[in-house]
């Protein structure tokens, strides 16, 4: 069969995320095995073009995996041609105008999320896409975790019966930056430059709650920031601007109610760094990155509140491991080949613009109602 190759146009690599699981663990582990496979069986690789603002950064990137093409300058990498898909993995801040540029080129469009900083402009971008034609889609790796796959198969098995609530878990400590070097850059806690872990994190729980437990009715959260003072990555002292913590609480269709923590200012004494607990009338799981545990009603203690006396049992040891049942990719990758499929033969590719512009809505829904202190009703987009 023969092969063929795409431009790929992407933006951001030198950050974190855009580096080490879109061009490495994506787009070049692609084309390490073979390309991706279209349904006449032809394969397709990916031709990586980097883009940003530091040369020196993006000359050294591409002669460490032997990439000919990099370039500062956005409109030059647009205008050819060969160069189908546009990707973004810029700051929040500096996402809009550039993938607008590359609706205007006639790219096809694949985003990290949040596609924008507020509704207005994340609908905007969707209209825009539609508008031009352009085939648009929106990160959402979550879903192809491994442990939320399990969940998932769990829930289409119908395992839960009527499912009653979510809590989730989300966070670990972030550094301040003084005596240990922070985990996650200082514009993260900067609200002028799209940081906050509300509009960083509620676009993840917003797919993930939707997908698997169904629309979000309406939010109440309390976000805050509880470091003010952190150290930038040049040394430098500065005031964090954006919350660095939310509490939420999330109704769904069906009357399911979610809670979801998310930290930058935790220390974990959890299994993994996100765990789901779902419970249900049949029987309740916790889902992690990878790991899924499951107690059936049947299995189920009968617990008897006395704090007289010890506790003698294990809950844990109450609980039952989900096998895996199949082999787990990278879940960046697989999204990635989902999206190539959908520009070459539109293959189905549900995660648009729409429902990113969804999820940035929660988020602004989110911090709007941290601010007034009520519960807020979710409009249907």
């Amino acid at each position: 069969m023969s092969v063929r190759t795409i431009g790929v146009v992407m933006n951001g690599v030198t950050g974190r995320m855009g580096y080490r699981q879109h061009l490495v663990r994506s787009v070049l582990a692609i084309n390490e095995q073979g390309g991706v496979t279209l349904s006449d069986g032809s394969r397709v690789k990916l031709r990586p073009v980097l883009v940003g603002r530091n040369a020196a950064k993006l000359a050294e990137l591409a002669d460490r995996h032997g990439i000919p093409d990099h370039t500062t300058e956005l409109d030059a990498a647009l205008a050819d041609p060969d160069n189908l898909v546009y990707f973004d993995a810029q700051v929040t801040s500096a996402r809009v105008k550039a993938v607008l540029k590359a609706i205007e080129a006639g790219k096809h469009i694949y985003a990290e999320k949040p596609t924008a900083e507020s509704v207005e402009e994340a609908v905007a971008l969707a209209e825009a896409a539609a508008a031009r034609g352009v085939k648009n889609g929106v990160v959402q790796d979550k879903l192809f975790l491994p442990g939320l796959l399990k969940l998932k198969r769990l829930i289409e098995g119908g395992f839960f019966g009527r499912i009653l609530s979510v809590r989730g878990e989300f966070g670990y400590w972030v550094f301040e930056g003084d005596w240990q070097d922070a985990q996650r850059p200082s514009w993260n806690y900067r609200a002028e430059d799209g940081g906050g872990i509300v509009l960083d994190m509620f676009p993840h729980w917003h797919y993930v709650m939707e997908n698997l437990f169904g629309r979000v009715r309406s939010v109440y959260a309390q976000a805050v920031t509880h470091v003010p003072r952190r150290v930038d990555e040049t040394g430098h002292p500065y005031q964090a601007t954006a919350d660095d913590a939310a509490y939420g609480v999330f109704e769904l269709d069906g009357g399911v109610i979610a809670q979801i923590n998310s930290s930058w200012t935790v220390r974990v004494n959890r299994d993994e760094l996100v765990e789901f607990q779902v419970d249900g009338t049949e029987g309740s799981a916790v889902a992690g990155l990878r790991n899924c545990r499951v107690q059936h009603r049947a299995t189920t203690p009968k617990p008897v509140w006395n704090p007289d006396l010890p506790v003698t049992a294990r809950f844990r040891d109450g609980w039952q491991e989900v096998p895996d049942n199949a082999e787990f990719d990278n879940g960046f990758k697989i999204q990635w080949e989902l999206f190539v499929r959908h520009v070459l033969e539109d293959a189905p590719f549900p995660y648009d613009f729409a429902a990113g512009a969804r999820g940035v809505q929660l988020a602004e829904l989110g911090l709007r109602s941290s601010a007034e202190g009520r519960r807020i009703e979710v409009p249907q987009l």
